[in-house]
């Protein structure tokens, strides 16, 4: 039923000649039903101080010419590309205040199949576009992680396309001067999320963090293992190629990185090259797995039960390949494998972990050349990064 009140000022409207939206909303066309002189003028009639003075009736308001308070804040969709719109510093002086940092390792050249990884910073900060500070979980809506702690985009490390030794060489000093700021709640040492980049940035990231904390417990989700032995993947081609996406997880135990125990990969799926011998190499590495198809038995539930209780109190790493979700969410990866987690499943499981004792993390693997336009690798990657802020900022 149309309310009295609609109805009389539709007829009132009808009556003097306007229409229904002129009458509450003002004129909205560029000509009214005045007659002659007292018309409105087409653009460009206004006076020459304000070319727009004929406009600026109803609703609108256009501020003064040398106004400037609106133009710097704009859209989600404008403006210079931080990871999701946070203020972009230099934090390799040491001399910031922060409790997170946003890292970009753009780097793809130790990679087995698919390359594009080294535009994965770039991809997931415009992924992040519709996120910001201010805004809050659907699912826990007294949290804003962009807002509940001081979290700054520290643009890319300098990587070299041309000799991964100094690469990977570059990004560990990179983080390692970062690490050297302050934390803004508590002085110590922040905390970094790095954007990758292939797998093995994650070995330079690990070699920063442990220096500072010793060795960590790696929560590695991936659809691979990651600790294969140098033999078995590039390292029987040259001494050089032994390090690589395959093979960081097996250093970086070989070198003190890691805690002995405690270590899991989650999501495997993808098949092993040396039967028996891989996964007993993995073992001497210190890391279990729990297998992609266990979320169909044991769910996501389980699953962070098994995590939970492996980590402990530990201080942990986590490492998110993005391979770890099914091609159906993430095609834009280097080596996709079929029977991944849903979108959805990995970020719920993601946000069970809260209380471990996160001291570093990252999201690799994004290679934004096999992703689709609607940019679905790039988004989830993007909230996956956005859930390690929360597990940081909740973290004893």
């Amino acid at each position: 039923m149309v309310s009295r009140t609609l109805l009389t000022s539709y007829l009132a409207a009808t009556v003097a000649g306007y229409s229904f939206l002129d009458f509450n909303f003002g004129p909205l066309s560029l000509q009214d039903n005045k007659k002659g002189e007292e018309r409105q003028q087409p653009i460009g009639a206004g006076s020459d101080d304000d070319p727009l003075s004929d406009f600026n009736h109803g609703f609108t308001k256009i501020p003064p010419k040398d106004f400037t308070g609106d133009l710097s804040e704009g859209p989600l969709f404008a403006g210079i590309v931080s990871f999701a719109h946070l203020p972009v510093l230099n934090c390799l002086n040491g001399d910031q205040k922060f409790d997170i940092a946003v890292v970009g390792a753009p780097f793809d050249t130790a990679v087995s199949y698919r390359n594009g990884a080294r535009f994965g910073p770039s991809g997931i900060r415009d992924g992040s576009r519709r996120m910001a500070p201010g805004t809050y979980s659907a699912f826990d809506p007294e949290s804003d992680p962009l807002s509940d702690a001081v979290v700054v985009d520290c643009g890319d490390i300098a990587m070299t396309p041309f000799d991964n030794r100094i690469a990977l060489d570059q990004l560990y000093r990179g983080e390692r001067a970062i690490l050297k700021n302050k934390a803004a709640s508590d002085n110590k040492p922040p905390r970094i999320v790095t954007l990758g980049g292939d797998h093995t940035v994650t070995f330079s990231a690990i070699r920063a963090v442990s220096e500072v904390h010793g060795p960590v417990t790696v929560l590695h989700f991936d659809s691979h293992i990651d600790t294969w032995h140098p033999v078995a993947l590039g390292g029987n081609v040259s001494s050089y190629s032994q390090l690589n996406h395959g093979t960081f997880l097996h250093y970086a135990h070989e070198k003190g990185f890691l805690t002995e125990h405690g270590n899991m990969h989650i999501g495997v799926r993808a098949p092993y090259v040396r039967k028996h011998k891989d996964l007993e190499n993995d073992k001497k590495c210190g890391f279990e797995s729990i297998l992609a198809r266990e979320i169909d038995t044991i769910g996501v539930e389980g699953i962070s039960k098994k995590i939970m209780d492996q980590a402990g109190t530990n201080k942990v790493y986590i490492s998110v390949d993005i391979d770890v979700l099914d091609p159906a969410y993430a095609p834009g990866t280097g080596t996709a494998e079929a029977g991944g987690f849903t979108t959805r499943e990995f970020l719920t499981l993601l946000d069970s972990l809260k209380g471990l004792n996160v001291v570093g993390a990252d999201v690799v693997e994004v290679s934004p050349p096999y992703d689709t336009n609607a940019q679905i690798t790039a988004l989830a990657a993007s909230e996956v990064a956005n859930s390690l802020f929360s597990l940081i900022e909740n973290a004893p």
